[in-house]
């Protein structure tokens, strides 16, 4: 679709150069060993995650981290913001959201990076964009997108969120997002912190 503006990039940020938080980027690793390795895993019968959801509070690190996870498995990183999707796609549907998991499937193996998904995804019957009816149907889209991954898919999906309390808990069940890795906050000792400066064309989020 012309105005979905879904960007496929190589980023340039890797593991070693966010300081802090060691916990969340073992945890993420996990992710990155999948991505490089998948048959392995296959071979293996081991499951990974389809999905991650990164929470803590704004400017920890989220978006950050979620390109250093990309950098470090060299694979291709489509992103998008809850919010510019509400302003651009009110009145669309859920085909927006049909699109970026196809070009996502199509870029395989590659990760998927949802900004402010709270947006998107909070709980059904508290949001305040479009009918009722289109809220539910470009979550349940989201939903069924997840829904149809399977192990040779090849794509993981992480998400990010100041406000994890607001999401459906649809989203939060088994096979959806539900591995979350906490950011701790500034000032805290496993804070995500650039180790020496941004990288080039990198924020964090």
């Amino acid at each position: 679709m012309k105005f979905l503006t879904i960007s496929i990039k190589n980023c340039c940020a890797i593991l070693k150069d966010v300081a802090g938080c060691e916990e969340a980027k073992l945890e993420i690793m996990e992710f990155v060993n999948f991505l490089k390795n998948p048959k392995q895993y296959q071979d293996l019968g081991a499951k990974i995650p389809r999905g991650a959801l990164l929470t803590g509070s704004p400017s920890t690190g989220k978006t950050l981290l979620a390109k250093a996870t990309v950098g470090e498995a060299r694979v291709p990183f489509i992103t998008m913001n809850g919010s510019e999707f509400l302003e651009m796609f009110v009145g669309v549907g859920p085909a927006p959201v049909h699109d970026m998991f196809a070009m996502a499937r199509k870029n395989a193996p590659c990760i998927l990076f949802v900004d402010e998904i709270d947006a998107i995804g909070q709980k059904r019957g508290h949001r305040h964009f479009g009918s009722q009816s289109e809220q539910e149907n470009t979550l349940n889209q989201l939903l069924l997108e997840m829904d149809r991954f399977n192990p040779t898919t090849n794509v993981v999906v992480l998400s990010g969120t100041n406000r994890p309390d607001v999401l459906d808990p649809a989203l939060m069940r088994l096979g959806c997002f539900d591995h979350q890795i906490y950011i701790c906050p500034r000032g805290h000792q496993r804070q995500v912190v650039y180790l020496q400066g941004p990288p080039a064309s990198t924020q964090g989020g």
